[in-house]
């Protein structure tokens, strides 16, 4: 078992579920909401990618035993946890954006009405 690999391999797909769910929140500010989805599913996919390899180290050194957990896997594990946490958040977020367009729709939409003398 190549420890470093794997602790680099976690940091990596770690890192680029970050970047994925950043351009989703970024694509929710602009409204860009179509966009958003595809953005969180390839989060997800690089998580999980993720935490495969972390459930493989694990079951790995349940047989051999590590007598000591080298920084750098310390840090891939931090920084997996890290990013599934602003998953989380991130997944809030875009729901605040969404109920903001939808919000921002229904108000133009009365003003309009209002403006032309229309009210339901």
């Amino acid at each position: 078992m190549d420890i470093e690999n794997f602790s680099m391999n976690i940091i990596l797909h770690a890192g680029n579920a970050k970047n994925y769910l950043h351009e989703a929140l970024q694509n929710a500010r602009n409204a860009a909401f179509d966009q958003v989805e595809a953005k969180m599913k390839q989060a997800s996919d690089e998580l999980l990618e993720a935490h495969k390899l972390q459930t493989k180290f694990i079951q790995e050194d349940t047989k051999e035993g590590l007598k000591t957990l080298p920084v750098l896997l310390v840090h891939a594990q931090d920084h997996l946890m890290t990013v599934m946490s602003e998953k989380s958040l991130i997944e809030e977020m875009i729901q605040i954006y969404r109920n903001q367009k939808d919000l921002n729709e229904k108000v133009n939409h009365l003003i309009e009405e209002y403006r032309t003398g229309k009210s339901s």
